[in-house]
């Protein structure tokens, strides 16, 4: 069987509540307010006409609702400012009509200069907000698109570009209301909504809001309903991702091609949250998976670093456009936001468990060698090769893509920054020299592995540092025990070693051994 055929160890549900924690980022909500507002919604369900193929796609339709908001974040970030804690204001408030336009004008260009504030203002006015409606139904086509490539059904789809619509009709798609929008879809209104107003402000405040934006918002049947079962309804509602796969009508385990394919979709949508960043995870994973392949490591670090890379940046769903886009110099707050970028990616992949390794290993995309990276401060021996591979990689890319502060830079320059980060003792040498060999643009000297390893004695010393003897070594690569044997002695000659346990020394010093494995 192809690798890409096999159980990758992961259900589409899991891939899909562990992507809802950077949506909650995005959103500027605790993790797992999309997960509760879910829960919600399925106890609602049950006190409602929803049939059941609708009832299926519920978790669909909630873990997927709001991931648009990546796509329309730089508008969102030009006419209010800071995005996401615009979002998190937006809970407070009806959209709708006067009071919508309120919220929208007190917002107008926050954080500009007046000039900026009133031009913003002045255009909402005058063209009655037609660009927040263009970027409603912006959110609306790229969410849809993404159940798409995710090979979810139609009803899935149809309800996400629903989203924005309103019972009374007066939202996106305007005059959409009533019985036309999806059961689906009209219990994640309310309960996305009470959600937020549960947790801070009490039940008392979720009755609140459902009662006054019953019939307007929110439809009349679903409201009652919440309004008589409130408590049974809201009761710990955030139970956290491991359930998931006890639900049946949540279970579709994914190959390791179907996960590759979902994982390069989020990859996609993370990198919409700035226009400069486009391709930016792909081309990183691409550098670093080739680059890893170059220097002989195993069939599976190979895979984990691409799929690493994909991810690497998942974290940014948690700090605001205004700072990743920012000209000047960043302040001491807003630079400790991106550090946190970092963290996030690993605590939004820090569950399932077959999530967890890889989300360990993007997370060290940003470390150094010489312990000026973050979010850790990693050093030396501290990092794996994966890690090692990854953040030479992602420099690299980065560097050819133009930044708010810097138009992007040539291939030549890109280079020599690389290498002078190798001689800083940033970026170490093997790793970064295999980027740039992987990136077509050649090397001083031979690519191989720490102490003049060639790829297939990488191979060997990862086998006999894991435990394998001669003789395991021969039938795992498929060469002759002499062969196999004949690599060992190259190895200890070229390292150093005398036995195993020094082999093994040498091999997590210069990073072949990653300790999440060990």
């Amino acid at each position: 069987m192809e690798p890409a055929d096999r159980d990758a160890g992961i259900d589409l549900a899991e891939l899909l509540a562990a992507f809802s924690l950077a949506t909650d980022l995005g959103l500027g909500q605790p993790m797992e307010h999309v997960l509760r507002s879910w829960r919600i919604a399925e106890r609602l369900a049950q006190h409602v006409d929803v049939p059941e193929e609708q009832r299926r796609s519920l978790f669909h339709v909630s873990m997927l609702a709001w991931v648009g908001c990546v796509a329309d974040s730089p508008e969102v970030a030009a006419s209010f400012g800071d995005d996401i804690a615009f979002r998190a204001d937006s809970y407070t408030a009806d959209l709708a009509g006067l009071a919508g336009m309120g919220f929208f004008l007190r917002r107008a260009g926050r954080g500009g200069p007046m000039w900026h504030r009133l031009r913003v203002a002045t255009t909402l006015v005058r063209t009655g907000g037609q660009n927040v409606v263009r970027g409603m139904q912006s959110h609306c086509v790229t969410t849809s698109t993404l159940a798409e490539r995710l090979g979810l059904g139609q009803d899935v789809v149809t309800a996400l570009r629903q989203f924005f619509t309103r019972w009374d009709g007066r939202g996106v798609p305007n005059g959409v209301g009533g019985d036309d929008i999806a059961p689906a879809v009209r219990l994640l209104h309310l309960a996305d909504v009470v959600e937020v107003r549960y947790r801070t402000g009490g039940i008392e405040d979720a009755l609140e809001v459902a009662r006054a934006r019953r019939g307007r918002q929110f439809a009349p049947g679903v409201v009652d309903a919440f309004l008589a079962h409130a408590p049974e309804v809201l009761a710990e509602a955030g139970t956290g991702i491991d359930p998931l796969s006890a639900d049946p009508r949540l279970r579709r385990p994914l190959t390791g091609g179907e996960l590759d394919a979902a994982l390069e979709a989020f990859a996609d949508f993370t990198d919409l949250r700035c226009a400069s960043r486009a391709g930016h995870s792909r081309g990183v994973a691409e550098l670093a998976a080739a680059a890893a392949g170059s220097m002989g490591l195993p069939a599976g670090d190979v895979v984990a670093t691409r799929r690493a890379g994909l991810l690497h940046d998942i974290g940014l769903h948690g700090v605001p456009v205004t700072v990743l886009d920012q000209a000047g110099p960043l302040s001491a707050t807003d630079r400790e936001r991106v550090r946190l970028s970092s963290y996030y990616t690993e605590r939004v992949l820090a569950r399932p468990a077959a999530l967890a390794r890889l989300g360990a290993i993007a997370a060290t995309a940003h470390e150094r060698m010489d312990g000026s990276g973050y979010h850790r401060g990693l050093s030396g021996a501290s990092v794996p090769m994966t890690g090692r591979l990854l953040a030479a990689a992602c420099a690299y890319r980065a560097m050819l893509e133009p930044r708010a502060h810097r138009a992007a830079l040539s291939t030549k320059q890109a280079v020599d920054l690389v290498r002078d980060a190798i001689r800083g003792g940033a970026l170490d040498g093997d790793a970064a020299e295999a980027v740039l060999a992987a990136a077509g643009n050649g090397s001083r000297r031979r690519v191989t592995g720490p102490a003049g390893l060639t790829p297939r004695e990488v191979e060997v010393l990862v086998l006999i540092s894991r435990g394998a003897r001669t003789g395991e070594v021969a039938e795992r690569l498929r060469i002759s025990r002499k062969t196999a044997g004949s690599h060992i002695e190259r190895i200890y000659t070229k390292t150093g070693a005398s036995s195993r346990a020094t082999a093994t020394l040498f091999a997590l010093r210069n990073g072949l051994l990653d300790p999440l494995d060990l």
